[in-house]
């Protein structure tokens, strides 16, 4: 796991609280807040995913072309 997932997985558990909680308080902004935030999560951990198994890749066909 890289920065970008474990930072994407932080923002969507912020979002998800800040969201919950406009929810209970019916402040619709706050909730709005949470769910752009939860999103920027997922997307961050998505793209921190993503680049991980990029790099994977390449180590794996680095360790192809040596043999």
């Amino acid at each position: 796991m890289n920065r970008d997932e474990i930072e994407g997985k932080k923002e969507n558990l912020e979002g998800r609280v800040k969201q919950a909680t406009g929810a209970l308080l019916d402040d619709r902004e706050l909730e709005k807040k949470g769910s752009d935030k939860r999103v920027e999560g997922e997307v961050r951990e998505e793209f921190g995913r993503a680049r991980r198994k990029i790099g994977e890749t390449i180590e794996e066909l680095g360790d192809e072309i040596k043999r």
